[in-house]
């Protein structure tokens, strides 16, 4: 089953405040290996299919660069089709000297580094589900090495074209002030799952038993304050939605729980208790 479309709710597109769009966009382009579907003085959307949105960016004309231990944005994380699309981009990163980090989750092979605003970003490739292991209702993962040898064996003698069209916005992780309400605004208002508990210090969940649409942690301090609204970094993302009556319940829930809810340009807004906010698209 694609755990990436319908009927399951999932994040489709990702937006980012940055401090210079020329920056940005070269670095999207020529390192990550997007496309640009549109651009304009001060905005861009990316894509890896030339039709779908996955990452927009904008330059705010006051914006002020990223700070630390606030919430917002862990990283994005971007799913790739298939193992040697990530071999793929292992080599290119080490052609034009890219530092990055790795890990072996068990669900998955993922590859980490930061834009030039220190947006994390995660590219990685998953495990076919029938291999995920879980137990009482939690899918294992972990944070184990990474066997570059055995990865690059899937990559030999092919080179790196960019993204690949079926390249998909995997998940997204953020940094939230607590876990309590942060819990009831995810669980019993936008309607997800947990399916795995890190410690106190961190839930994943997800629809349609994913390993994780979305992560949520503390790492950065419980009680930590949201960046300024001119702040480079996460401006909001999408969670795309079966239909109508199921965005119409979701807002429903929501509002039971007190949670916030706007409506701006046509679209639905909401925002979690740490000030992430997310549009609820059909």
């Amino acid at each position: 089953m694609n755990l990436h479309r319908e009927p399951i709710t999932f994040v489709g597109q990702v937006n980012l405040k940055v401090q210079n769009i020329e920056r940005s966009i070269a670095f999207y382009k020529e390192v990550i290996g997007f496309k640009v579907l549109e651009q304009s003085e001060r905005t861009a959307n990316l894509t890896a299919d030339g039709k779908t949105t996955l990452l927009s960016m904008e330059q705010p004309d006051d914006v002020v660069p990223k700070k630390g231990r606030t919430t917002g944005l862990y990283h994005f994380a971007l799913l790739l089709p298939r193992r040697s699309d990530l071999a793929k981009i292992v080599q290119h990163f080490v052609e034009i000297g890219v530092q990055l980090g790795s890990s072996d989750h068990l669900v998955s092979e993922a590859l980490y580094l930061s834009d030039p605003d220190g947006n994390g970003i995660e590219i990685y490739v998953d495990r076919d589900p029938s291999e995920w292991n879980w137990n009482k209702g939690e899918v294992e993962m972990t944070v184990d090495p990474l066997n570059f040898a055995d990865l690059l064996s899937y990559g030999k003698q092919q080179s790196w074209k960019g993204l690949p069209s079926e390249t998909v916005m995997g998940h997204i992780h953020l940094h939230v002030s607590e876990l309590k309400k942060t819990e009831e605004f995810y669980i019993k208002g936008l309607g997800f799952e947990i399916v795995n508990r890190y410690g106190t210090q961190a839930l994943f969940i997800s629809d349609g038993k994913y390993h994780h649409h979305i992560g949520l942690n503390t790492w950065n301090g419980v009680g930590t304050a949201s960046p300024p609204p001119n702040s480079a970094g996460l401006e909001s993302f999408t969670l795309m939605l079966l239909s109508e009556d199921k965005k119409n319940k979701i807002i429903a829930q929501l509002k039971a729980i007190g949670a916030f809810i706007s409506e701006e340009n046509g679209f639905v807004f909401t925002t979690d208790p740490s000030g992430n906010r997310i549009r609820l698209i059909v």
